[in-house]
């Protein structure tokens, strides 16, 4: 018999991208999701049940005689700076949701519970690359309500036994690639992520992306970030799962690519693959936003034997703007 996964948020960019790599690993995908954010049309892997992470009575049904193998989370609000605007929005959501998740988990003896984090909870980054034994000092609500989250993983681990992997994202990019068919990608709304948006000012006629800040102490006076492809990041969940059900105790995994590539950079990328210019506004800086973000994933590589497949910016670039412009077609007619 297969084993079931609940995967929370499964409706969304990563979410889906995580079902699909758990349905093609032989898993029984189960999605809970209150399609707020999500998207139906993503919902192509396994099973589907409607509902929402405050509503206790949901969660106990679909935790109730499902025979659940693991817990993979990923339903959260994302926009930093949407968070320092309205961090109850973000508070409510992110960590008192994730509490009632936890406490349903506990309850239906659920043992393995794989959780979405960020580098946000790092901070302003006092060494690069980052590494899981930094400081963790977040400068947004965003960071701190995920870092609230890692906090409760590992006192419900010591309290209750619970087995946890927690996941610290760089900046995810990219889709599913288009030989597979899978027709999921990237696609929020509000759009805040710059790929896609870098990706739609070249699409469309009269289109402008917006550049946040330009006299950082970087190369080029723009943000560093360090990029890591959708799919690579759902391979690692699927390993962080495996290794918690060999009985390998918990702990934390930055999942990044080990470099970083400038605002500029990006664009310059953005233009070689697409082939097409890109019109860009320079704006002051947004409140929350980190300087450089860097990540160390050694520690993924050796501990869980995870080897991204798309290590190359414009392999993810390129990935990224054959979904766009699927997307855009779609949309359009």
């Amino acid at each position: 018999m297969k084993k079931c996964v609940l995967v929370v948020g499964g409706a969304g960019y990563i979410g889906s991208h995580a079902a699909m790599a758990l349905d093609a690993a032989g898993y029984d995908v189960l999605v809970f999701d209150n399609l707020s954010t999500g998207h139906a049309e993503f919902l192509r892997f396994g099973r589907f049940v409607e509902g929402d992470l405050a509503d206790r009575a949901a969660l106990d049904r679909v935790l109730t005689g499902g025979d659940i193998h693991a817990v993979m989370h990923f339903a959260a609000f994302i926009n930093v700076g949407e968070s320092t605007s309205d961090p109850g929005k973000y508070y409510r959501n992110n960590l008192a949701s994730t509490l009632n998740l936890l406490e349903a988990v506990r309850d239906h003896g659920v043992d393995n519970f794989i959780f979405s984090s960020t580098c946000a909870t790092y901070g302003t980054p006092l060494s690069l690359p980052l590494r899981e034994d930094h400081p963790q000092n977040p400068i947004n609500p965003y960071g701190r309500a995920k870092l609230a989250v890692e906090w409760m993983l590992r006192d419900f681990a010591s309290a209750y036994g619970l087995r946890y992997c927690i996941m610290r994202y760089f900046n995810a990019a990219g889709a599913a690639p288009a030989s597979l068919d899978a027709r999921i990608g990237e696609r929020h709304d509000p759009e805040t992520h710059l790929i896609p948006l870098l990706l739609r000012a070249a699409l469309r006629p009269g289109g402008e992306a917006e550049i946040f800040g330009t006299d950082y102490a970087t190369r080029d006076g723009t943000c560093i970030r360090d990029y890591i492809h959708v799919c690579d990041l759902a391979d690692a969940h699927v390993l962080a799962m495996e290794r918690l059900a060999a009985g390998e105790p918990g702990t934390a995994f930055n999942l990044g690519n080990g470099r970083g590539f400038s605002v500029l950079e990006l664009v310059g990328c953005v233009r070689e693959v697409t082939g097409l210019p890109v019109r860009v506004r320079h704006s002051p800086r947004r409140p929350g936003d980190a300087e450089a973000l860097i990540g160390d994933a050694s520690r993924a590589v050796s501990e869980l034997g995870w080897k991204p497949k798309f290590a190359d910016l414009k392999a993810i670039v390129r990935s990224a703007y054959d979904w766009e412009k699927q997307l855009q077609s779609r949309t359009s007619t």
